[in-house]
């Protein structure tokens, strides 16, 4: 039990449940265990995870406040996300065509450990910046982890980081879980290999959607 905290496994359940629901988070794991196979997947889930750590970090130092009441802060980060998020779906409406998804093992020996290691890093900091540049993440844990800190908590600042830790622990099984999902649909059914053009090219399409939906989001202050 977390000093400070009011109903835990309520927090447990809502962050499951919220981490359950499909968004550019979850795109982007499926997209790359997809593509790659599931050990793409799980490190496109470990550079979210770490985005969302310098969300819980920055709403725990009151930057995120800053970005609530700042019509200015918020709508510079808010722009760099979207553009950032337009800079990925681009970039998969204008990949070349996949011969085929790739499961790990074809992926292990058609590629030099070097070439695999930059590429795994890529996905990474994809996922990691994805995650960062989104101001409406930050405005999340803003309001949603306070709910669950108790008004006579001696130390607010600290229990907010225990809980946002906590958050990120749990939606790892969750995210994992959609990679060996991707990896696994990727690997089994010859439709999702022959149709991952145009599933690229959707994904792509949903990724430039999301850019848009979110410079058009108004600040909530």
């Amino acid at each position: 039990m977390i000093p400070g905290v009011e109903h835990l496994g309520l927090f447990v359940l809502a962050g499951w449940l919220l981490n359950l629901t499909p968004g550019p988070d979850v795109l982007f794991i499926v997209t790359n265990a997809l593509q790659r196979g599931v050990r793409a997947g799980l490190v496109a889930a470990l550079g979210i995870t770490a985005g969302c750590f310098v969300h819980i970090v920055a709403a725990a130092l009151g930057v995120s406040a800053v970005l609530a009441a700042s019509a200015t802060a918020f709508t510079v980060l808010k722009w760099v996300g979207a553009l950032y998020l337009l800079y990925v779906g681009l970039q998969l409406l204008w990949s070349k065509a996949s011969a085929k998804s790739e499961s790990d093992s074809t992926f292990i020996a058609a590629s030099p450990m070097d070439t695999r290691a930059r590429s795994l890093k890529s996905i990474f900091f994809k996922g990691f910046w994805t995650n960062v540049l989104n101001p409406k993440v930050a405005l999340f844990f803003l309001a949603f982890v306070p709910q669950f800190i108790a008004p006579d908590a001696p130390h607010k600042a600290l229990t907010f980081v225990l809980l946002g830790v906590m958050f990120n622990v749990n939606a790892l099984p969750v995210n994992f879980g959609y990679a060996v999902l991707g990896g696994w649909a990727a690997r089994r059914l010859g439709l999702v290999q022959r149709g991952m053009h145009w599933f690229e090219r959707v994904a792509g399409v949903m990724f430039v959607g999301f850019g848009i939906k979110l410079a058009l989001t108004d600040n909530p202050a």
